[in-house]
């Protein structure tokens, strides 16, 4: 393998937690649960979605292995496994802020 080469590994997995990702719902949810577990009930406040959505994502999520779900009394708080995918998030948002200023929103629409 040349110098200039970077070896992800097996690309699979990441194909897949992207298109988990792909879906902006998902996203909004990761995002609205923060560093803190969170009940559903403030998820859905946070994103403005409807429960049933909210919680299909989440069941996906949590499959994924992304959030984890807690029960505290009568109710289930989820959190994310890892804090650190909140930073990944931010760093993939910065990302594509600094390149959006090179290659404009119409190149990155035009890629997908």
């Amino acid at each position: 393998m040349s110098s200039n080469t970077y070896e992800c590994g097996s690309v699979k997995p990441l194909s897949e937690l992207f298109k988990l990702l792909a879906e902006p719902n998902r996203l909004k949810i990761l995002c609205s649960l923060g560093l803190e577990c969170r009940p559903v009930s403030d998820v859905v406040e946070a994103t403005s979605l409807s429960q049933t959505n909210v919680s299909f994502h989440l069941r996906l999520l949590r499959e994924a292995h992304l959030v984890r779900a807690e029960r505290r009394g009568p109710f289930i708080y989820y959190c994310l496994y890892d804090p650190s995918l909140l930073a990944i998030l931010d760093q993939m948002r910065k990302w594509l802020e600094a390149h959006e200023a090179t290659m404009g929103e119409e190149s990155i629409r035009r890629a997908k």
